[in-house]
């Protein structure tokens, strides 16, 4: 199926599929119940204690926890914070702040993973920019998982509709990757890329597609505690991920939340169901 150069990915019966859509639900509401949490005054260490309830009352277990030994059950980036911020009871969040939280559960096996970045009270107008241009890479980026396309093809319409959105800053040494029994699997899923090149998509794959787009330049850093990273010229930065199948009939978004039904839709993508 592969050549001999390419790493051998996990293929998904249907029946696995609907099972990573159950923890995929998991992660949606989670999200969810993080997004209305939100609010000036709270820390990132509050929103992981939301996290981890709501995912294990939901009899999953969060990936992140004691990953590699990370402490959270959610990254928590703020502001310059690119990914991988870790929760602490000290990072206390302000108006006009933004977070990226990324979020990851494992139900009966199989992983969820998504992220998305919001304002903290009342947003700034070049930071609703900033969350727009990524989340429309994401999508751009999701819409080429279809089969007989290949991992070029993702990552080149990631990066052109980040160009085609301004200057703004595509991180390069951090991107998706496959999901299944393991939170990280293979293949790579880098945000640039040239169109027709890479591995090729065929059905029953199942990638985490995930854009971080800087304010400024694309240029990051990891900070001493051996995981937050940080954008270089200390401008903002925002990051949205889901988790997808690739299908017959076109992407199948395992980690969709309500807000995304109607572009769901739009796109053409079929129905994950919203139960």
């Amino acid at each position: 199926m592969f050549r001999k150069n390419e790493p051998a990915v996990q293929i998904k019966t249907p029946a696995e599929i609907s099972r990573m859509r159950e923890a995929g639900k998991v992660v949606a509401r989670t999200l969810d119940a993080l997004r209305a949490a939100v609010e000036p005054g709270m820390s990132t260490l509050d929103l992981d204690a939301i996290a981890e309830a709501r995912i294990r009352d939901a009899g999953a277990v969060p990936s992140f926890k004691g990953y590699y030994g990370f402490t959270g059950s959610i990254c928590a980036s703020v502001n310059d914070e690119v990914v991988h911020g870790i929760p602490r009871a000290d990072k206390v969040l302000a108006e006009g702040d933004i977070i990226s939280i990324d979020c990851g559960a494992v139900l009966d096996g199989w992983h969820g993973d998504s992220a998305v970045t919001m304002p903290v009270g009342t947003p700034r107008a070049q930071d609703l920019r900033l969350m727009e241009v990524c989340e429309e890479s994401m999508w751009r980026g999701i819409a080429e998982l279809r089969p007989g396309n290949h991992l070029g093809d993702i990552g080149a319409a990631i990066d052109g509709s980040m160009r085609s959105a301004g200057r703004f800053g595509n991180v390069q040494e951090y991107g998706g990757h496959g999901i299944g029994t393991e939170m990280h699997m293979d293949p790579h899923v880098l945000n640039y890329g040239k169109r027709g090149k890479g591995q090729e998509l065929v059905e029953g794959m199942c990638l985490a597609i995930e854009p971080m787009a800087n304010a400024g330049t694309r240029h990051v850093v990891q900070l001493e505690d051996g995981w937050t990273v940080v954008t270089r010229d200390a401008e903002r930065s925002a990051h949205f991920e889901h988790s997808v199948a690739i299908t017959a009939e076109g992407p199948l978004v395992l980690t969709a939340r309500e807000e995304n039904r109607e572009r769901i839709a739009r796109l053409g993508f079929p129905d994950p169901g919203f139960q």
